[in-house]
This record gives structure tokens, C-alpha cells and sequence, in this order.
């Protein structure tokens, strides 16, 4: 009696339907992702949008530290330093420091700094009031420039963080940029 082999399309449908899901699963997680970090304030973002400034109480019995870290992205010549590693700030006090960013090569670039923090909830009482990161910061080929960065810390920040830490990294975005040509006169 000879066998006939077993009907298997039923079986490749059903792998072939768990595949493209897991495929549109992996896609619908960035956004996911996305979603879940606005709502926790875990994602370490900042507010992309400058904050206002109005006078109010400084905390003096708390001192925060605010640590800077800076890179360049991986292709990105730009050489890019805090001209302060590390600032002691009270909650409410306007404090200011300086970012150097000098372009090495022959070419005119245009980067993009992205901000992030860490712990990420720090991000939600982080207030910037001026800050290079808005814009992107086009440089003519051997150009430097000092970049100020202008922030405070809102007093409502959680007792338990007494550190956080801003790093900062450009991206070279000359390609895709909307900047205006960068041939300055």
C-alpha cells in the first residue's frame, strides 16, 4: 500500500501568516516604544523646544550635578567638546555653559546635536531656555565655534537624583539637511 505524503499547505500558510505578523510586529514597536516612553519619561529625551525662563525660588538646600558628555557620531569629523565637564546647579537656578565644535576637514558640514539623558526621568525636569540642539549648526571647512547652552533645573525634581547627565552627539546631516547653502560672504 503506498502512502500519499501528507497535505502540508494548510501548515506552510499558517508560518508564512506568523512570519509577516512578526514582520509588522517589529515595525509597530518603534512607534510602541515611542508611546510608552512619552508616558513614563523614561526615554531620556529632552523637550526639543526652548523652555521660558520666569524668576522663581532656587532651591539652595540642593545641589545637583549636571554632568556633560559629548561624541561625534560614527563618519562624523567634527571635533566636539564641553568646555565644562560637570556644573553644581540648585533647582530653579539659570545656569549657562559652553560646548566647542571645530570641522577639521576641507569640506563645509552641517551637523545635528541630539540630546539625551540619563536617568531618563531627569529628562522631564530638565529645562533648556537656549540651546545649540534646536537648530542644526552648519561650519564652513576649518571653521570653530563656541555653543552656548542655557538651562535649569525645575525644583519639582525627584529628592533620590542628585546626579544626571547630558550627552550630546552630532550627526552629520549635510546631505539631508534643509539649511539654506552655507556660503557665507
Amino acid at each position: 500500500m503506498a502512502q500519499t505524503p501528507p497535505n502540508n499547505s494548510r501548515l506552510v500558510i499558517k508560518l508564512v501568516a506568523v512570519v509577516l505578523g512578526m514582520f509588522g510586529f517589529g515595525f509597530a514597536l518603534v512607534p510602541l516604544y515611542d508611546v510608552f516612553c512619552d508616558i513614563t519619561g523614561i526615554n531620556g529625551k529632552t523637550n526639543p523646544f526652548a523652555a521660558t525662563y520666569e524668576v522663581q525660588e532656587i532651591d539652595t538646600s540642593r545641589t545637583i550635578t549636571v554632568e556633560f558628555i559629548t561624541r561625534t557620531n560614527t563618519g562624523m569629523p567634527w571635533e566636539f567638546a564641553a568646555r565644562t565637564r560637570q556644573v553644581q546647579v540648585h533647582p530653579g537656578e539659570l545656569k549657562t555653559v559652553e560646548f566647542t565644535v571645530h570641522n577639521p576637514t576641507a569640506k563645509n558640514i552641517i551637523g545635528q546635536a541630539i540630546p539625551s539623558v540619563s536617568p531618563g526621568t531627569a529628562a522631564l525636569y530638565l529645562n533648556k531656555t537656549e540651546c545649540f540642539c534646536f537648530n542644526q549648526q552648519p561650519l564652513l571647512a576649518g571653521e570653530s565655534a563656541v555653543m552656548p547652552m542655557q538651562f535649569y533645573v525645575d525644583p519639582q525634581l525627584p529628592a533620590d537624583i542628585e546626579i544626571f547627565t547630558l550627552s550630546y552627539t552630532f550627526y552629520d546631516v549635510t546631505e539631508t539637511s534643509s539649511t539654506v547653502a552655507m556660503n557665507r560672504g
